[in-house]
């Protein structure tokens, strides 16, 4: 399998680890030393030899912090993990809700007569650093930047992952690494700029069409990348992860070992554009006065999916939803008590197996029944593992990689007969997401200016949840991309061609956890009758395809336009899915899609 349920942190281990890590800040005369969960390429997603947070905490989600001073050490988490964080840190922890409490006003308060805070500035980007030194003015704290702390003290840490690349086909990157290189290049040379520097792994690699395994879940190779105004590539990555590309890569890439990128970065010529939200600190000091700030040049380009990435895409979720529909009707034919959460992760992902395309599963399943429902990120393991009990709800969150493509699904389902409090509240969360796949909308808009659209329902009912309403996806690349975003703080115009997904939920912690997931691309809507003609109008194309449980739905709630929607897209299930399914599912199916 891919997926496994052993316990990877525990809140036990981390006092004495703090405690030692202590033992070094009095050492180098600090006050207190900045631990993020990031690596030196900035992306979301780390390998083992970076997870220095959980190392040192026990808390594992994907966004967080600690900033660990003398007498107190603080683990700054956002909403989707104020539930989490609780059984994860020992009480030597104190869990911060963040962004409300920003470090900069957190360290005001406990350094209140000032103090040095040492920061690994490969770990920090230039963005970061410039905030939280605004936000620190006047206050007599110093943030110094110092070798790694953790990395004194983590005697076991696993080695950097040095799996090798391999080429991603044409036929599924739509555009060869030539064209791009140029075409990118070309845009340097018009904002008059001599070079990039790129550190986000999955933007290299979709710049290169190569693909690799650094990253569990994530098939990307881990490197950084110099692009030049005339569409040269410098690429900064270990040489044995190279032997298969090397001919795909041609004379106008130029491989250089990755601890020679400061000294080469140091030698541009500016302007070096540089993006202030995912440039090491290291890197932006050795650019110096060369620096101009701007976006990084692969954002937008990759997230702008081609017709070959999108038809993959599209391939993937039909086989993908197949999968889940499989599991779905399995599920739904065990008997309520008789499993638990470990067995249906291990049968889906059987399931997906099947696929000769699966290349691994896109992040870790999560399947959580009853109270772990309502934990957002929640990850089973052995000693988690609870059964599916009469009245629960499971909340079941699932992807794969597959060589055309990245999905992303959930589905909320009933065990036995469900609570009527939770049958409404899945209602709502179904109409939020069946409002955002109806919506068109005036090309231009970002994703904050959208996004209310599937909160609406909930609102109307003094109900909110504590995550965005979707996030990018890549083409066979991280199953959380940038920089598009249904977000209430995302500026970034939603464009044709780019994949987000539609997953409005709600969470009642300690009791249970709600989420409909779909994936959407954003095309050009067709004409009204009646519509303004000079204004271009977007809306969405939906690529997810599995049945929603409507025994969770209280139709009476549903508007006739809903209905239609629901019904709509059930049929549209059964078409595209039924004749995928072996004779039991395809039976199943007929009945989980009949209209309501």
């Amino acid at each position: 399998m891919f997926q496994t349920f052993e316990v990877t942190a525990r809140p036990e281990q981390g006092p004495p680890r703090l405690a030692a890590l202590r033992a070094v800040l009095v050492a180098e005369g600090l006050d207190g030393f900045f631990v993020p969960r990031a690596d030196a390429h900035q992306g979301e997603y780390v390998a083992a030899h970076d997870e220095r947070l959980a190392w040192l905490t026990g808390f594992t989600g994907s966004a967080g912090f600690c900033i660990a001073l003398k007498d107190v050490a603080g683990v700054f988490i956002d909403g989707r993990y104020r539930t989490q964080v609780k059984s994860q840190v020992a009480a030597d922890y104190t869990p911060v809700p963040w962004p409300d409490v920003k470090p900069g006003a957190w360290l005001r308060e406990q350094l209140p007569q000032g103090g040095v805070v040492g920061f690994d500035p490969w770990l920090h980007t230039a963005g970061q650093l410039e905030t939280l030194r605004k936000d620190l003015d006047g206050s007599g704290i110093d943030m110094r930047p110092v070798a790694n702390l953790v990395d004194r003290i983590w005697e076991d840490q696993p080695t950097p992952p040095m799996e090798p690349a391999r080429v991603h086909p044409l036929e599924f990157a739509g555009e060869s690494h030539e064209s791009k290189r140029q075409r990118l290049g070309k845009a340097l040379a018009k904002a008059r700029h001599r070079s990039a520097v790129i550190t986000l792994p999955d933007s290299v690699c979709w710049l290169l069409n190569i693909r690799g395994a650094d990253i569990p879940r994530n098939p990307i190779a881990q490197g950084f990348a110099v692009l030049t105004d005339t569409g040269l590539v410098h690429l900064f990555m270990a040489s044995e992860k190279l032997e298969d590309v090397r001919d795909h890569l041609g004379p106008e890439v130029t491989v250089h070992a990755p601890e020679h990128l400061v000294n080469f970065v140091s030698g541009l010529e500016g302007p070096v554009r540089l993006d202030k939200g995912s440039v090491p600190v290291a890197i932006a000091d050795a650019a110096g006065t060369a620096t101009v700030w701007g976006d990084e040049p692969c954002a937008l380009p990759k997230a702008r999916k081609n017709e070959a990435e999108i038809a993959g895409s599209a391939a993937a979720h039909l086989r993908d939803g197949a999968a889940v529909v499989e599991l779905l009707a399995w599920l739904d034919d065990q008997a309520s008590g008789t499993l638990t959460e470990t067995q249906v992760v291990t049968k889906l992902e059987a399931q997906r197996r099947n696929d000769n395309a699966l290349q691994d599963i896109s992040f870790e399943t999560i399947a959580g029944t009853g109270p772990h429902g309502a934990i957002m990120h929640y990850r089973v393991t052995e000693e988690t593992d609870a059964t599916l009990e009469d009245g629960h709800l499971i909340v079941l969150d699932s992807g794969g990689q597959y060589l055309d493509g990245t999905t992303d699904i959930t589905r909320t389902i009933a065990i036995g007969t469900p609570p009527e409090e939770a049958a409404q509240a899945f209602t709502r969360v179904l109409q939020g997401m069946i409002g955002m796949s109806r919506l068109r909308w005036p090309a231009g808009l970002a994703g904050r200016d959208i996004e209310a659209i599937g909160r609406l329902p909930l609102w109307l009912a003094g109900q909110d949840f504590d995550h965005g309403l979707g996030h990018g996806v890549g083409a066979y690349l991280s199953v959380h991309e940038g920089p598009q975003r249904l977000s209430r703080i995302s500026h970034v115009p939603i464009e044709p061609g780019m994949i987000l997904s539609n997953e409005p939920g709600y969470y009642r912690e300690g009791a249970f956890g709600i989420r409909i997931e779909n994936l959407v691309v954003a095309q050009e809507a067709q004409p009204l009758e009646g519509g303004d003609d000079h204004r271009a109008m977007l809306d969405w194309r939906t690529l997810t395809f599995a049945p929603i449980d409507r025994r969770l739905v209280v139709s009476g709630m549903l508007t006739p336009a809903e209905r239609d929607w629901l019904n709509s897209y059930h049929a549209e299930v059964a078409e595209k899915i039924g004749p995928r399914l072996s004779p039991a599912a395809k039976t199943w199916l007929d009945t989980a899609t009949a209209p309501i």
